[in-house]
């Protein structure tokens, strides 16, 4: 069986992974507005209804990995065929979200709700099966890592084009027209824009099915069924996967408030919200040179290491801006070495997740891909969950008035730089920490010892 990857299947990685981000980042920008500018919901309610997505999503991750882990496809394939049938579903939803169908509003919200939560759903029935393939597509851990690098690349170009190209898409389609905030005249704007998205997402979706191939196939082809409660229990036996899954709640707790902060300290800190624009692109740069490069630096040093290396690269770049956090230009260094240090984090922990399905298949004689990506996937959304609770906290006893404009308290620009310079040190730390005892090779190979003795 020949299991290596070709560029042209990397590629197909890489534009999914494009077209989602670019999605993504347009329901980011305009859905909260959406429906409280264009459907006319009150802001406590809209905050709730994307409240209720957020844990359903977490929820439904876990019930549809079930799903998928004991459904096999005629063609003897486990997960792929899902990202063929679920791409147009997803992308009518898409277009649905944007769409006012002229209710009441108590309809209004019950039925935006619904839409809600079905976009939530199909996604988990692409995002799990895509998540899955790197570990499918090929047994090769070198071919792991650099697919796991495209993947990055795309998610990076994909955010950096959506936050350039979505607005002046918008005002193509007639919205913002002589204003500068939406409302709800730029309805029909929003409505053709998520039309394109829908394409965008069939584009990337059909090119990664048709480039893709799921090579890798189950040890014992005649597998029983697994139970939510008999999956975690694999999982929490694992060593590996506890691992990988408290470096995964590290990352999305870091690269949530680093993300979420970046504007409020262009706005507040510097007093020009414009500067948060350079400071992206130079996080955006860094990411994309890495994902490019960061295969071939776990290769050179090893996993544990080059974990280690994003960890101390990352602190030591605070380090400037904790002792002078108003000086420009160290929030530049901040940026560069967050960007370097997410990245390598990113591709690690997933091709770590790749690893751990043959782990899990040598102790337990069953492979369970898209339990691990669809446990994974609920762990990464509420720690990103708890990482916006948790800042909206602390701004609000810092004391933080969107009505105060620049003007605000000395607290809350304090809680500010924290965000952007301590706290992410620290959790790099725990990051540092985590690369001493994660080592998926080892327990692979500690696994086979014990089958084959057994």
């Amino acid at each position: 069986m020949d299991e290596k990857v070709k560029l042209s299947e990397k590629i197909g990685f890489m534009l999914y992974s494009t077209s989602i981000n670019i999605v993504h980042t347009f329901k980011n920008m305009y859905y909260l507005t959406f429906l409280t500018m264009i459907l006319q919901i009150d802001v406590a309610i809209a905050g709730a209804m994307l409240a209720f997505g957020t844990v359903w999503d977490a929820v439904n991750d876990s019930l549809i990995a079930v799903f998928c882990a004991n459904h096999r496809f005629k063609s003897g394939e486990k997960v792929r065929p899902y990202t063929l049938y679920m791409c147009v579903p997803w992308a009518i939803a898409i277009v649905l979200l944007f769409t006012d169908l002229k209710l009441n509003v108590t309809m209004t919200v019950i039925v935006g709700l619904i839409i809600y939560f079905i976009f939530e759903a199909l996604y988990t029935f692409l995002d799990m099966p895509y998540n899955t393939m790197a570990s499918l597509a090929t047994k090769e851990d070198e071919g792991r890592k650099s697919i796991n690098g495209f993947r990055s690349l795309g998610a990076c170009l994909g955010t950096g084009i959506g936050s350039v190209a979505i607005l002046p898409l918008v005002k193509l389609f007639g919205g913002l027209n002589d204003h500068l905030i939406i409302n709800y005249t730029d309805a029909p704007a929003l409505f053709k824009t998520a039309i394109v998205m829908g394409l965008i997402c069939i584009t990337g979706a059909l090119t990664h099915y048709f480039t893709s191939k799921e090579r890798v196939k189950p040890e014992n082809e005649e597998e029983n069924n697994v139970s939510v409660i008999s999956g975690y229990k694999m999982l929490f036996k694992c060593k590996s996967w506890v691992y990988n899954m408290i470096l995964i709640v590290l990352y999305g707790i870091t690269n949530t408030i680093v993300m979420q902060n970046i504007n409020y300290y262009a706005a507040y800190v510097i007093g020009d919200s414009s500067a948060a624009t350079p400071i992206l692109a130079v996080y955006l740069v860094v990411a994309v040179v890495i994902s490019l490069v960061g295969p071939a630096i776990d290769r050179k040093v090893g996993r544990k290491r080059a974990l280690l290396l994003a960890a101390v690269v990352s602190i030591i770049g605070k380090i400037p801006f904790i002792i002078k956090p108003d000086f420009l230009p160290f929030i530049y260094v901040n940026a560069l070495s967050i960007g370097f240090g997410m990245t390598m984090t990113y591709i690690i922990f997933n091709t770590n997740r790749n690893n751990i399905t043959d782990i899990l298949e040598v102790q337990n004689g069953r492979r369970i891909d898209t339990l691990v990506s669809g446990c994974d996937n609920m762990i990464a959304k509420l720690s990103e969950s708890l990482a916006i609770e948790i800042m909206s906290i602390a701004l609000s006893f810092a004391g933080y008035n969107e009505a105060l404009g620049v003007a605000q308290t000395s607290a809350t620009l304090t809680t500010i730089e924290i965000m952007l310079g301590l706290a992410p040190a620290l959790l790099f730390a725990g990051i540092a920490i985590i690369s001493r005892n994660l080592d998926t090779k080892k327990e692979l190979v500690e696994s086979m010892e014990r089958r084959d003795n057994a």
